[in-house]
């Protein structure tokens, strides 16, 4: 198997789940000594886009200047995670476009169990009106309609997601499989 790099796109709803996976995944691909880097929908805000609003214009161009990142990362035999909740469909159809090697992730929680999970009580806050155009309260978020892999994280455990994409990704030859471990005696 040539090395090769890819995208591994995680969309979602907050607290779905994305970057719990992101990370799992990031561990793991890392023991079978590929190049990983893990592009995180909040580590990009205060970086990369800095200075970005929440309008729709403002989160589009923030999914291509990630989508950006990614592909170059990709290009150079790196493993690009992105965790970031990309809610438009014909965004994430538009960056599908651009980088031939991108796998789309669906991190799929309904609602209320993503509401449940939230430690930093965004929800609450976009309930209570102090959090305007938050997506899946008062904007909107257009779950893909042909992922490449759902992850039904109210019903797996995130090592299950993670096993999951993992499994695909071997089947496609894209990784290398799990080394097996040997026992001496």
């Amino acid at each position: 198997m040539d090395k090769q790099g890819l995208v591994l796109w995680l969309t979602g709803l907050c607290a779905s789940g994305k970057t719990t996976i992101a990370k799992g995944l990031e561990q793991e691909l890392k023991s079978r000594s590929c190049l990983v880097e893990v592009l995180d929908g909040d580590a990009v805000r205060t970086s990369l886009s800095r200075g970005l609003g929440y309008s729709q214009d403002d989160r589009i161009t923030n999914m291509r200047r990630i989508a950006f990142v990614a592909e170059l990362l990709s290009r150079n035999e790196v493993i690009a995670i992105v965790a970031a909740i990309s809610p438009y469909r014909e965004a994430r159809q538009e960056i599908r476009d651009r980088i031939n090697n991108l796998i789309e992730v669906y991190v799929n929680a309904p609602l209320e169990v993503c509401e449940a999970r939230d430690v930093k009580g965004l929800y609450a806050m976009a309930r209570a009106g102090e959090l305007l155009a938050f997506t899946g309260i008062d904007d909107p978020y257009e779950a893909p309609v042909a992922p490449d892999i759902t992850c039904h994280t109210d019903q797996e455990t995130p090592a299950e997601s993670i096993a999951k994409i993992l499994a695909v990704l071997e089947e496609r030859q894209l990784i290398p499989p799990k080394p097996l471990v040997e026992f001496f005696i």
